[in-house]
């Protein structure tokens, strides 16, 4: 039982760091990063100064691993160019009718995002 524990605290601290380092290559800023991933900007600030980390059992790890595989999509898309990856978050996009920066800011959004991204990756 202590292992599971070990493992989902180890899982947490994971995706933790790697939503922090996505918001710091993205830009975005706490008020943003609250939005994506469902929190208090105070709660996302606490993240990125490692005071934090993503509840394994909450719907805010779900959205982290949701924008982790965003990161990841784009990032294979286009090359590791996080210059090129802001660039198309904050361009509108008549496929999904907004701006992909502000669509991920609910879950749906998010999801609908990363199901546009992979599907553009599925034909490189």
């Amino acid at each position: 039982m202590a292992t599971h524990a070990i493992a989902r605290r180890e899982d947490a601290l994971v995706l933790t760091e790697a939503v922090t380092r996505i918001a710091g290559f993205w830009k975005l800023s706490n008020a943003k990063l609250a939005l994506i991933l469902g929190l208090s900007s105070a709660t996302a600030s606490r993240l990125r100064s490692g005071q934090a980390a993503l509840d394994p059992a909450s719907k805010s790890f779900e959205a982290g691993q949701f924008l982790l595989r965003l990161f990841r999509g784009l990032d294979a898309l286009l090359g590791s160019d996080d210059d090129a990856a802001r660039r198309w978050l904050a361009t509108d996009n008549l496929d999904l009718q907004a701006r992909p920066i502000d669509r991920i800011e609910t879950m749906r959004g998010l999801m609908e995002v990363c199901d546009y991204v992979d599907f553009y990756r599925a034909r490189v």
